[in-house]
């Protein structure tokens, strides 16, 4: 690896940080202008990637941060002893992609599309962090808005929203033609 402080610097920002680090923030930091922070990290990545390192840094809506390489997480998960995580459940990717789709968005609006109650089910991806709270809708009783978080970009491998996949066209679909075949 390059022997510069200021790589070596950015490095161990993003070792200590544990989570997502915007390039604005780097650059502060580090007191250089975020083109050239973007190009330190960029160099980064291309060094991990070259010696085929068990790191790796990865970019999510412009925030950047060092995670493992996913061939490693037996390891890892053997060292820490750490329980596997119950999958998420239907109704969470529901709730999962009306937010995700249309952040942000209220409980009432994921309820209303979803067609049941969800405040168990936000208040879940909440904990969990794959949903935050992105402040309040100008209405009586000033709801709150939800939006997705960048846990939620990592666990389903986007580097951004754009790259979700696009909703099917169903603008001339009609209720009989959305029926599920056999029914």
């Amino acid at each position: 690896m390059e022997n510069n402080p200021l790589v070596s610097a950015a490095e161990a920002l993003l070792f200590a940080s544990g989570e997502a680090v915007a390039a604005e923030k780097i650059a502060e930091v580090l007191e250089i202008d975020i083109s050239r922070a973007t190009e330190v990290i960029t160099g980064l990545q291309l060094e991990y990637e070259t010696r085929q390192s068990g790191i790796r840094i990865v970019c999510m809506a412009g925030n950047y941060q060092m995670v493992t390489q996913a061939e490693h997480a037996g390891h890892i998960r053997r060292l820490l002893e750490i329980r596997r995580n119950t999958p998420l459940s239907p109704a969470a990717l529901e709730v999962l992609a009306v937010v995700a789709y249309n952040q942000p968005v209220t409980k009432a609006f994921v309820e209303q599309v979803r067609g049941v109650d969800c405040a168990w089910v936000i208040s879940s991806l909440y904990e969990k962090r794959l949903l935050e709270e992105r402040g309040r809708l100008e209405l009586p009783g000033r709801p709150l808005l939800y939006g997705t978080t960048v846990d939620f970009l990592r666990c389903f491998g986007l580097s951004s929203l754009e790259e979700l996949p696009a909703l099917p066209d169903t603008s001339g679909d009609t209720p009989d033609e959305l029926q599920v075949s056999g029914e």
